[in-house]
């Protein structure tokens, strides 16, 4: 595999890269970014169709790479691909990615009936807390991920980057019409769902026993889950504070929170 050289800033080959923000990338052209080594690395074996890459000619020679064939390979010098994401950019290499559609959980999960853990965001507002909680439920078995309509994207160039690229193994599924598909997970396929909340009054997750099928929902980094998402769960559970502290970034807790209900299942 032999790169194509890219001398020009204005090569036609090159557009997508010169409209690397996250909105444009995903309206006009269905793609999404990432950025180093690490990413890139992780992006080629997945499931994520791969359009291209672009890398200086410093690391391509620090291969190996492993890239199928098929995928367009363009080599360019530094300076053409700091001027691409404008700043100095020290990491190497840029990939380009088809965007998965974010199917309802219905026709994206055929293995539905064999699921035990979901996890359920809402409203998460920050790509980075949405990210690292992505990063987490990789790491901690909760490979199926619903999102609600007014959470953030999860192929955002930031999200990516601090989900490490767990986002391209999970399996993430978006709904439009939240309430009526937790009450179909429930009525259908037996889910439980468990709210996540700061409340002195609900169960302590410390002698919280999971049920064989649970949805665990996680609320937004500001307001917490709202009443609507509070009213559909089965159970509100928290996690007990010491010295005076009322709560936790939305990213560790939802680490917390999933280690216990791996843990104990």
């Amino acid at each position: 595999m032999k790169p194509e050289p890219i001398t020009e800033l204005n090569d036609a080959r090159i557009t997508p890269y010169r409209e690397l923000k996250d909105k444009r990338l995903a309206q006009e052209q269905g793609l999404f970014v990432v950025e180093g080594r690490h990413l890139v690395r992780r992006l080629l074996p997945s499931e994520i169709k791969t359009h291209s890459i672009l890398m200086t000619e410093a690391c391509f020679a620090s291969g190996p790479w492993d890239i199928p064939a098929g995928i367009p390979v363009y080599q360019a010098s530094k300076e053409v691909l700091s001027s691409i994401v404008g700043f100095q950019f020290h990491r190497g290499v840029l990939g380009l990615g088809h965007r998965p559609a974010l199917v309802p959980f219905e026709k994206a999960w055929d293995d539905i009936d064999r699921i035990h853990r979901l996890l359920i965001c809402p409203e998460i507002n920050d790509v980075e807390n949405l990210g690292s909680i992505l990063r987490t439920a990789a790491g901690l078995g909760f490979q199926h991920v619903l999102l609600g309509p007014a959470c953030c994207d999860p192929w955002s160039r930031r999200a990516i980057r601090t989900s490490m690229g767990a986002v391209f193994q999970l399996e993430i599924s978006r709904s439009e019409r939240l309430e009526d598909d937790l009450e179909r997970l429930r009525d259908t396929h037996g889910f439980e769902f468990h709210a996540t909340v700061i409340d002195g009054s609900a169960t302590p997750l410390t002698s919280m026993v999971p049920p064989k099928k649970v949805g665990l929902l996680m609320g937004s980094e500001a307001h917490g889950l709202s009443d609507q998402w509070q009213a559909v769960a089965d159970q509100l559970v928290t996690i007990p504070m010491d010295l005076g502290a009322d709560s936790l970034n939305v990213a560790i807790a939802a680490g917390i929170f999933m280690h216990h209900y791996r843990a104990c299942q």
